[in-house]
């Protein structure tokens, strides 16, 4: 009944031409030209198939890219769980040879195997085999796309902070120069050792309140106008352009007549421009040290993200793991989107192996930014009961429609477009969280609040 096939004889099981030719009693044969598509990703029904001559290769949209499934060739059938089931088609067919291939509708087909058990074992073993394995194949694809995803955000994030001390420190040689000749401008007046002590502590200060004042836009505003009016008074030359940083360092005209009380009158103007000159060339170091902080925790949180041994089992802490995540998704969250923290305090570790239940918070919240279109908030909760560990993930975009939930942990279901997406939909988070971790999933959804609960075992290694 069966011959042997080049590839695996479990995926790829070849019909006799004994029972080829008894099929081809029950159906129709159809000639495709190379380029015809037998189905296409998404068909809302497809009927049984088998190659009579050709090849009909298999293949899905993943991304914008064709990914290649299977290849068909004489005597093999095409398909798997989804015919039987009547769901829609999760992958397309068509000719890469000019092909012979015999039809059976579906209702006739599954006439056929109620009547001859031999061929149903065949076609349903085969059909679950195949299911299983495209299932393995797309979520190695979905963490590849994942990663390919976040690699490009972490380098878009990368990319500004590196910037920014690219440029700080070009300007950082000019002001220090500048702050030189300032200071080298200042021996031309007789100060006592007692003004020059005071100067340098009086510095000290402003410097170090440029990281410490905080106040708000009026504020600044009317300090603004009010040193301004204070240098015009005292005649400084271009006033205007160091207004700002002596704002910053928190001075006010009456520092700043305190300042000039214990100086000589001729040497208020370049005082106060060598002072601006030290403060901006302070505030230029700190943005570099920032700069440098943002690139360090950047490359911690991917570090931690990848969990780079996945075989060894790791003492993971949930929060640690959802902030790694947020940052990985930083590019995705900017905008109209308000990420809104409910965390419980000293919850337990989690022991487990590799960086699965990343993948299980990066879906989640990248669903949810994908549900609020560009604006709303994503609510992140954690709490504990005698027997979990629980991460509730949670939106107030437009909601899953009832008819569906049921359906959403389904291999290969998705609300997404073809294309948009690897088409497990929520698979691939049942699977982690469910079969590799003994936890459980529950999801509420309405209107304006979209709900998933992970509950996690406490106390067991898991994955």
């Amino acid at each position: 009944m069966l011959q042997e096939s080049n590839n695996s004889p479990t995926l790829f099981p070849k019909l006799s031409n004994e029972v080829l030719q008894h099929l081809q009693k029950y159906g129709t044969e159809i000639n495709l030209n190379v380029g015809d598509y037998l189905f296409k990703e998404g068909d809302r029904s497809y009927d049984f198939h088998v190659v009579l001559e050709g090849e009909i290769r298999i293949t899905k949209e993943i991304g914008g890219q064709e990914k290649i499934l299977a290849q068909h060739q004489r005597g093999e059938f095409i398909g798997e769980l989804s015919i039987l089931t009547e769901a829609d088609s999760i992958a397309s067919g068509y000719a890469t040879l000019a092909s012979r291939v015999l039809k059976l509708e579906l209702k006739t087909f599954k006439q056929i195997i109620a009547t001859f058990p031999p061929l149903a074992d065949i076609v349903i073993s085969t059909f679950a085999a195949r299911t299983k394995t495209v299932e393995q194949q797309l979520q190695q694809q979905e963490k590849l796309a994942s990663l390919g995803k976040l690699s490009a955000g972490i380098a878009h994030e990368l990319k500004n902070p590196a910037a920014a001390g690219a440029r700080v420190a070009e300007e950082l040689q000019t002001r220090f120069q500048e702050a030189q000749i300032l200071a080298l401008r200042l021996n031309q007046y007789s100060f006592t050792p007692a003004q020059l002590d005071f100067l340098a502590d009086f510095q000290s200060q402003a410097q170090a309140n440029i990281s410490t004042t905080k106040i708000n836009l009026l504020q600044q505003n009317d300090l603004e106008d009010e040193i301004t009016d204070w240098l015009e008074e005292h005649k400084i030359n271009q006033g205007w352009e160091i207004t700002s940083i002596l704002v910053d360092a928190g001075l006010d005209s009456q520092k700043l007549e305190f300042l000039t009380s214990q100086i000589p009158d001729d040497a208020i103007n370049d005082v106060i421009h060598w002072l601006a000159a030290n403060l901006i060339t302070t505030t230029l170091i700190k943005e570099i040290e920032q700069s440098n902080i943002r690139i360090s925790e950047l490359v911690k949180s991917v570090k931690s993200y990848a969990h780079t041994n996945q075989f060894q089992v790791h003492q993971v802490d949930v929060h640690e793991g959802i902030e790694n995540t947020l940052t990985m998704l930083r590019h995705k969250l900017k905008g109209g989107i308000e990420i809104i923290r409910e965390y419980e305090q000293n919850l337990p570790v989690i022991q487990t192996s590799g960086s699965e239940l990343n993948q299980v918070w990066t879906n989640l919240i990248d669903n949810a930014v994908d549900a609020l279109e560009g604006k709303g908030n994503i609510y992140i909760r954690t709490s504990r009961n005698d027997q979990y560990l629980i991460v509730e993930i949670a939106d107030n975009g437009l909601g899953i429609p009832p008819e569906i939930q049921n359906r959403i942990f389904e291999p290969f279901f998705t609300t997404k477009g073809v294309g948009k997406g690897s088409g497990l939909g929520l698979d691939i988070i049942n699977d982690i969280i469910v079969d590799k971790h003994h936890g459980q999933i529950k999801l509420k959804s309405e209107p304006g609040n979209t709900s998933f609960q992970i509950f996690l075992p406490i106390g067991v290694v898991l994955g």
